[in-house]
């Protein structure tokens, strides 16, 4: 009989981990110590892209910093006791704005993010659930024509790799999207996207179909891992010690403090995002759009029209910021004129974000059995399913077709 791999994290990624290598006749068990599918990928603004290949860190972006950093209502925060992290992940960050970086961090992020879509309605398959994924455009609504520039770096890059975009007047933006504001003069239209209408509900459906296929689910938490004499490892939880003959360690942001004990320190940060909800929201949106002056997404979801966006950069257990709720609704009627702002509801999640925008995946060196499937940023739900299916193939003793150097974690 193979054996029963762990993956410490029932997040989206830890969930297809699990799919893929059942796939491969591998049986699975997943531990988390919450609901599975229900922290940070629940809240996100449920953009499925294969074309969301673009880093952060962006030539010219430390120019844009001080201004967003002064700014209140900005998309960008950082909490005051973080400074001291910060600054080195910063420099790190800006080290990989260049145009020559950015292309070859792209190159990394395409092979992730194209085969998003297709994987997902693949997993969905037999669920009953399949319309939980739908087809959609992505649309960068911009407020000054000026700035809807089709020869921008992000723009041009999408484009020879083949991605189809178009650059439309405010005129057709609203016949496409009739509820948004009339200030928004242009939109580049990205096309060949698909959007996820709840991205919890895909967590818990995903989840159950691993679990149905026979994957034990473990709701514990794990707070020390150790190497046995015996090529096992040791899984120090909440409830009591537990073994595993193969790792793979998914637990977003949580994933540092398994390493550091290890002699692995990792420049892995807690990127923070919010969003906003409202469930009875009087104005509906056919595709998700990007607001790129506020950097806010909306999204008509299953629960309502979503909000998601900022980046605020603080320690994983500090408290919410409940003056975001007011921004983001502020920026969401900013957006839509005619929403219904009542009831909303306000949430907070942890991006695990290394400093080059690109997630750690695969065996840690002079660790037989650890493998890693964490760090994914802002692009988890894009990138979970072709993580999965990397992380089966190693675990199965295929090799993968592709260069794995730029997710190691000795690129650090």
């Amino acid at each position: 009989m193979t054996e029963q791999v762990t993956i410490i994290g029932a997040g989206i990624v830890g969930i297809c981990c699990a799919l893929s290598l059942q796939q491969r006749g591998i049986p699975v068990r997943l531990i988390d110590r919450g609901q599975p599918g229900q922290e940070t990928s629940f809240g996100n603004a449920g953009v499925v892209s294969p074309w969301s290949i673009i880093p952060q860190a962006m030539p010219g972006i430390w120019k844009s910093l001080p201004q967003m950093l002064l700014d209140p209502k900005s998309a960008l925060s950082v909490r005051p006791s973080f400074w001291p992290k910060m600054i080195p992940w910063g420099l790190r960050f800006l080290g990989n704005s260049s145009e020559r970086s950015v292309r070859e961090i792209s190159d990394a992020m395409e092979l992730l993010c194209r085969p998003s879509i297709d994987l997902y309605r693949r997993h969905l398959q037999g669920t009953g659930h399949e319309n939980l994924i739908t087809d959609s455009y992505y649309i960068h609504a911009f407020r000054h024509r000026k700035q809807a520039d089709l020869n921008g770096l992000g723009y041009l890059i999408r484009q020879e790799k083949g991605g189809d975009l178009e650059l439309v007047d405010g005129a057709e933006l609203r016949r496409m999207e009739p509820a948004l504001s009339e200030e928004f003069q242009a939109a580049i239209v990205i096309k060949g996207q698909a959007r996820v209408i709840s991205p919890g509900r895909v967590g818990a459906v995903l989840a159950e179909k691993a679990r149905s296929q026979g994957a034990e689910l473990v709701k514990t938490e794990v707070t020390k891992l150790t190497s046995a004499e015996d090529g096992c490892w040791q899984l120090a939880t909440s409830q009591g010690t537990m073994r595993a003959a193969s790792i793979i360690l998914a637990a977003g942001v949580w994933s540092a403090d398994l390493l550091k004990p290890m002699g692995m320190p990792v420049p892995l940060v807690a990127e923070r995002g919010y969003h906003v909800e409202f469930p009875t929201p009087s104005a509906q949106l056919n595709n998700s759009v990007m607001d790129v002056d506020a950097k806010v997404v909306a999204s008509s979801m299953l629960g309502g029209l979503r909000v998601a966006g900022t980046a605020e950069f603080g320690s994983v257990d500090a408290p919410a910021d409940p003056r975001k709720k007011e921004i983001l609704t502020e920026q969401a009627k900013a957006m839509l004129p005619d929403l219904d702002t009542g009831e909303a509801q306000f949430w907070m999640g942890r991006r695990p974000s290394f400093p080059d925008s690109l997630p750690a995946i695969g065996p840690v060196k002079g660790r037989e059995g650890l493998y890693t499937a964490f760090g994914h940023s802002h692009y988890g739900l894009m990138m979970a399913p072709k993580t999965g299916e990397l992380v089966a193939d190693l675990v199965s003793g295929r090799s993968p077709n592709i260069d794995l150097a730029p997710f190691s974690l000795a690129r650090f």
